[in-house]
Formats: structure tokens, C-alpha cells, sequence
């Protein structure tokens, strides 16, 4: 069937729409430049709301498989790319892209100029954009903007979710987690308890939490401004690291701003630098909104990493408090592994935490 994408500037792009054709779907376009990794994309709850242009060609070309999911069901508004391969060469595929996106009710557009549209969302920023088979009959502008959709009650668990049976007991607050943050977690030997972004911090501290990582997550992050002094008296009392939304999210609630990137930082090849160590790290990134360096002042937070491309903050450290953000996912998937090491400071802020409790 023929379809369309419109997007808010008025251009249009055609191509060949399949999936959920029934009714327009609107969401915010943007791109994803890394060149494997498409089933954890469609289902990284981050991308929520969104509609995911892929730059590489090569999509569905190893299929779908039943380990690589980070969530338990696509999240993407649409999917739209040069060609969807129809077949999954792999010995592990179980299903296609065009059929796990059909289950999912998300339509896919393919067969249009994906270079072209990509550069217009480089030269104009991420725009709303409207899948449809009628453009004349669409005005995008007369859809709820993205950066005023509450996409967090979507993506974010319901109810309390438990993995793990490790000595040290974080406390994940979840406004749209990747599984493989919990996988890691596990791996360092963590129970880890999944809990709702909108849980009260009294049942929080009935958890007896060691830590708390407040995760990833979609859409924009003073939607959640009425949480924010919740969060800060949270991290104020145990160790905690924040990744992607949750980073944001720690910088706002101790008085630091954010704004939204003209176009976001999304693929598996970001460079980040320590600005202690001067190391390097290529990251897995996914996001619309960066902290503003001049609103930390007064936060009592240092850069700890930054972007080498555009200098935006990637990364903080409390001065007095054990506290430990990131924008970008030191679990990957997908991506490099190089950021992993995230993990283990945080794993080491818990031991100390213990040995404090220990001998007191």
C-alpha cells in the first residue's frame, strides 16, 4: 500500500506502507545511526512515542530473536526504512521485522529516501511527523506536541517487578528501563526491585534499598517536575546512578536545567571523554534533552564526562554525596561495551555504603 510521511515543516516523503495501516500515527522523527541492533531499538521503551528512521539499509536482514528484547513489546510510534528484508538469515530468528511490528500494531514505511529525509531532520531538528496513506488531509501541527506527551505512563512498569537474588539490593525506579540495565546489575551481583516512577518514597524505604539507579526513559524530562523533590531526597540517602532520562532527571531535582537538543543523540558510536582521566569511551546513546552546563552552580555537581562532538554534558558526580550520573548506556545494547565500567563504581559506592553501615 502507498504511504506517506508528513512531516511538521509540510514536506513529504512516499513510499510503501505496511503494518498498521488503518490510521495515521503521529510521533516525533528521528534517526538512528548504528548499523546492527534494530530489534533492541524497536523495543528500547526510550524510543517511545517516536518515529525511528534508520540510516542503515540492512534492517530485518538477521530477523527477530527471543533474547535480544529490552522490553516486552516494540515502542516506537513507526518504523521507517530503505528496505525491510522479508526473510531473518539467522540461525536464531524466530520472526521477521515486518511481522513482529505487524503483532505490534506499528506501521512501517519503506522504499523512500531515508538520506534525504535524515538530512532534513540534521538541517531543521527532530520534527513531529505523521504516518499516513492521505498527506492532503493531515495537519501535523494540530497533533499534542512530543515534548508535552506524558510517553513515561506508558513505557514505565505498573507494578513491582524482583530479578536476582545477589547480596546487594538496588532499588530501580523506572520511568522506562532496557532489560539488559538489570542484566548487568545481576551480573554484579544485585537483587534488583523494578518499581513505578510514581511509587511514594515511604515505600521505597521499606525496601531497605542499598542503592537506587533511576533509569532510562522517554519524552521530556520536566514533564516529572512535581516527582523531583521525591527523587532528590531518594539519592540524597543512598548511593545512586542515573542513566539517560534518569541523569536529567538527578540534575533537575538538585536545581541544574535541561533543554532539548536540536537533533537528539541516538546510534552506538557517541564519543565521550572523562574529563578526569581524559579517557575515551565510544557509548550507546538515545536521547532528546541534555543538562544545561551553566545551571550546575548551584547543584553541587561536577562534569564528570562530556561529548567530544558538540561539548554537551554527558556525565555528573555529586561533590559530597555518592551520587553518579550518565546520559549515555553503559550497558549498550546496542553498542560498544566501553562504559561498562559504570557499573563497577557503582558497585563500589554500595560496598562502601555497606562497610559504613557495617561499623557504625
Amino acid at each position: 500500500m502507498k504511504g506517506f510521511l508528513k512531516l511538521e515543516n509540510g514536506e513529504i516523503f512516499e513510499g510503501e506502507l505496511s503494518g498498521n495501516t488503518d490510521k495515521e500515527v503521529y510521533g516525533e522523527a528521528v534517526f538512528f545511526t548504528g548499523m546492527t541492533g534494530y530489534q533492541e531499538v524497536m523495543t528500547d521503551p526510550s524510543f517511545n512515542g517516536q518515529v525511528v528512521v534508520f540510516t542503515y539499509p540492512l534492517i530485518g536482514n538477521y530477523g527477530i530473536n527471543l533474547t535480544d528484547n529490552e522490553s516486552k513489546k516494540p515502542q516506537p510510534a513507526a518504523l521507517v526504512m530503505s528496505e525491510c528484508h522479508k526473510t531473518g538469515h539467522h540461525y536464531a530468528c524466530d520472526k521477521t521485522v515486518e511481522k513482529e511490528a505487524a503483532e505490534a500494531g506499528i506501521p512501517i514505511l519503506t522504499g523512500l529516501d531515508t538520506r534525504a529525509l535524515v538530512k532534513r531532520i540534521r538541517e531543521h531538528g527532530d520534527m513531529g511527523a505523521v504516518i499516513t496513506t492521505n498527506p492532503d488531509k493531515i495537519d501535523v501541527a494540530s497533533f499534542t506536541p512530543i515534548g508535552e506527551r506524558q510517553l513515561v505512563a506508558d513505557a514505565a512498569v505498573k507494578k513491582v517487578e524482583i530479578f536476582g537474588e545477589g547480596s546487594h539490593h538496588v532499588v530501580l525506579v523506572d520511568f522506562g528501563y532496557k532489560e539488559s540495565m538489570v542484566t548487568s546489575l545481576v551480573e554484579q551481583g544485585c537483587k534488583v526491585t523494578v518499581v513505578p516512577y510514581d511509587m511514594a518514597e515511604e515505600e521505597i524505604h521499606q525496601l531497605n534499598p542499598d542503592g537506587l539507579l533511576f533509569s532510562n526513559g522517554p519524552g521530556n524530562p520536566k514533564q516529572l517536575n512535581s516527582f523531583l523533590p521525591a527523587y532528590k531526597r531518594l539519592a540524597e540517602t543512598y548511593p545512586t546512578l542515573g542513566i539517560c532520562l534518569g541523569h536529567q532527571l538527578l540534575a533537575l531535582a538538585f536545581g541544574g536545567d535541561t533543554e532539548k537538543l536540536r537533533f537528539g543523540h541516538r546510534g552506538a558510536n557517541q564519543p565521550v571523554q572523562d574529563l578526569e582521566t581524559k579517557k575515551v569511551y565510544i557509548t550507546s546513546q538515545n536521547h532528546s534533552y541534555v543538562v544545561k552546563e551553566n545551571t550546575l552552580n548551584e547543584s553541587d555537581f561536577s562534569i564528570l564526562f562530556k561529548n567530544i562532538n558538540d561539548g554537551s554534558i554527558e556525565g555528573l558526580v555529586h561533590n559530597t554525596l555518592p551520587i553518579i550520573t550518565v546520559q549515555f548506556h553503559p550497558e549498550a545494547h546496542p553498542g560498544p561495551a566501553d562504559s561498562e565500567e559504570i557499573f563497577h563504581k557503582f558497585m563500589e559506592q554500595l560496598r562502601s555504603k555497606g562497610r559504613e553501615t557495617a561499623y557504625a
